[in-house]
């Protein structure tokens, strides 16, 4: 923690945790903290924890409880845009996410900041390539939907019920790469009414892991 921070519940509550976990806490001078942090405003404490360790892909698929629904990040380089993604899917009930090694945003301090707790109740799958990725995924049953915003369906047109699915999500310039959108089986876009000619990927990501989540939530309560 930063020395000569004011008093507040949220910092006596990690304190109270950290004492009964037996977590050494140290206090240190705000300059040395926001060095250590790797962040952006750290807000005053930073915290030491072991990597996430990524799990092989075939872990994603065989969740418990509910069938899989896994969110495949093709290609966002922006440590901003995947935290904001990995909250939102967190909250909509994704089981697994699969990243891209090359050429991506990873786990790194800032992605977990934006993330705000979200990566500490996901699974994560780090492959060589995201298309072979998506060919394992069909194979073992997942409807792999890629999000696109020139494709002619709409995604609130799409019949999804209460199956294996995998949402897939493009970069921040180019969106999905050509051999991704291939190995889809379905090409979806979120309708606009506005002047904006297309959404930011992670507000676009928001939208489509909520919507995946109501429609399989819906079809549950149907059976």
């Amino acid at each position: 923690m930063a020395e000569g921070q004011d008093p507040s519940p949220q910092l006596d509550e990690i304190e109270r945790l950290a004492l009964a976990r037996r977590v050494p806490l140290e206090t240190v001078p705000r300059a040395r903290l926001e060095a250590e942090a790797k962040t952006f405003a750290p807000q005053g404490v930073v915290a030491f924890a072991e990597p996430i360790g990524p799990v092989e892909l075939e872990r994603l698929v065989r969740p418990r409880g509910r069938a899989p629904f896994v969110l495949v990040v093709a290609g966002v380089t922006d440590p901003q845009n995947l935290g904001a993604l990995l909250r939102s899917a967190a909250g909509a009930g994704v089981s697994g996410v699969v990243l891209a090694r090359h050429r991506a945003a990873h786990l790194s301090p800032s992605v977990v900041k934006v993330a705000a707790g979200a990566v500490e109740h996901l699974a994560f799958s780090v492959v060589g390539g995201i298309p072979s990725a998506l060919g394992e995924l069909r194979r073992a049953g997942l409807f792999t939907i890629g999000l696109a915003a020139e494709a002619d369906r709409s995604l609130y047109d799409l019949p999804l019920d209460d199956e294996p699915v995998a949402l897939v999500v493009g970069g921040e310039e180019r969106g999905l790469p050509p051999l991704v959108r291939r190995r889809c089986d379905e090409l979806v876009a979120i309708p606009q009414r506005g002047g904006v000619a297309s959404l930011n990927v992670a507000a676009a990501g928001t939208v489509a892991c909520f919507e995946v989540a109501r429609r399989r939530a819906m079809h549950a309560a149907l059976a």
